[in-house]
């Protein structure tokens, strides 16, 4: 997702933090890793932990979208345009969904 690491460090528990950003942005992503032995305030679930998913706003979301399946991610919901928005989801290794979102470039019929 163009996001680059700007900080790591470790939790007094043992778990490991990192700060990402994406270029152009002022805002975070930190993301949290509890290695076992480590103690963590909720039982971790492989499928995320009860997360939803993580949105992106991209500038060509078909471009991002196929780019990210040559690199792994899986198909979650091909591109297709609401409203005024151009939406996809895939899934990553974890099966958590990530959101690409941007200007919408064309319009569906199932949505005219």
């Amino acid at each position: 997702m163009g996001m680059k690491q700007i900080l790591r460090g470790k939790m007094d528990t043992g778990g490991i933090y990192v700060h990402l950003k994406s270029p152009n942005s002022p805002q975070r992503l930190e993301l949290n890793y509890y290695p076992a032995g480590t103690q963590y305030y909720e039982k971790y679930r492989p499928q995320g932990s009860e997360l939803d998913h993580l949105a992106f706003w991209e500038q060509d979301v078909d471009k991002r979208y196929h780019e990210l399946l040559t690199k792994g991610a899986k198909n979650a919901i091909e591109p297709f345009s609401q409203d005024d928005y151009r939406l996809a989801f895939v899934k990553d290794p974890d099966g958590i969904w990530i959101e690409l979102i941007g200007k919408g470039h064309r319009k569906s019929p199932l949505f005219v």
